[in-house]
């Protein structure tokens, strides 16, 4: 029979192993998602295949990317994309969707942004996620400001509809413009609690910056992190999570820090090997390794 005395040693315990590893205070149930740019070479012929052997692999969740009123999700509208997930027992909790029309536009037409969060809701998904942005707009700090306004707006909308928009980076909006680079520039022009924020690791790395100071700076806004990994020897090309530069179980020991919530594996490109075996070991990294 367990005693009050033997609770409270215990409970100690497991708070001191805590401070010790930080890692251990995080949730080992958290569900492995895949973005399913990692697939883009065979979802658009087999949307429903690919989705079983996605689950199969050991992910519950997954990230869309490439969703149009037009065209839905790889030919499906999202009713029956749903319908897809849920019969594999598949969440997705964020979407990368296309701000190109929309930026175009100078933010004047938010009629995409009013598609994307009508799928959101129909697939469940509380997160509307910006993939990335071009052009002009990222080639000076005005740009990058013009860019984050137009963000506040559309994020604005996403509260207003119950969901939350998120952006997610690649390298470029770390160059520099004088003594502040882009990045710097899309967190301080718009509201945290508007504007989350996706860390793609393996390009906040690549880029030379340290995902921690990231995460200091900026506690509890990095809800969403893409957990990619850099080969060791070809900074441009990905491995299995595990095997290459990215220090995983340094970053892992701060996700309650950093305000993490899902985590998708993403690998845009494979060699010599096949991206179903690929992504199952990564599956199995992170469950075994990293939560």
């Amino acid at each position: 029979m367990t005693t009050r005395r033997d609770f409270l040693k215990q409970a100690g315990i497991a708070s001191a192993s805590a401070l010790v590893l930080p890692q251990l205070a995080f949730r080992a149930d958290k569900a492995v998602g895949l973005q399913l740019y990692s697939l883009r070479e065979y979802i658009g012929k087999d949307v429903k295949g690919v989705l079983a052997k996605v689950a199969a692999a050991g992910y519950r969740e997954v990230e869309t990317y490439g969703y149009s009123a037009k065209g839905g999700f790889w030919g499906l509208p999202a009713k029956e994309f749903a319908k897809v997930l849920k019969d594999n027992g598949l969440k997705s909790p964020s979407g990368h969707y296309d701000m190109g029309p929309y930026l175009a536009s100078n933010g004047t037409d938010d009629s995409t942004i009013k598609a994307y969060i009508e799928a959101a809701h129909i697939l469940g998904s509380p997160y509307v996620t910006i993939p990335w942005f071009g052009g002009e707009l990222t080639k000076s700090a005005d740009g990058f400001k013009k860019a984050a306004a137009m963000f506040s707006k559309a994020a604005e909308l996403c509260k207003k509809s119950g969901l939350q928009m998120a952006y997610h980076n690649h390298d470029f909006e770390f160059k520099q413009f004088g003594d502040v680079n882009g990045y710097d520039i899309l967190l301080k022009e718009t509201d945290a609690s508007l504007l989350k924020m996706e860390a793609d690791l393996y390009w906040v790395v690549r880029a030379g910056k340290d995902p921690l100071a990231l995460f200091s700076a900026n506690p509890g806004r990095y809800v969403m992190w893409h957990i990619k990994d850099m080969d060791k020897t070809n900074n441009s090309r990905n491995t299995e999570v595990g095997n290459g530069q990215v220090d995983f179980k340094k970053i892992f020991a701060h996700a309650k820090h950093a305000g993490v919530k899902h985590f998708f594996v993403e690998q845009e490109n494979f060699t010599d090997i096949d991206p179903y075996v690929s992504i199952t070991k990564s599956a199995q990294y992170v469950k075994k390794s990293l939560f």
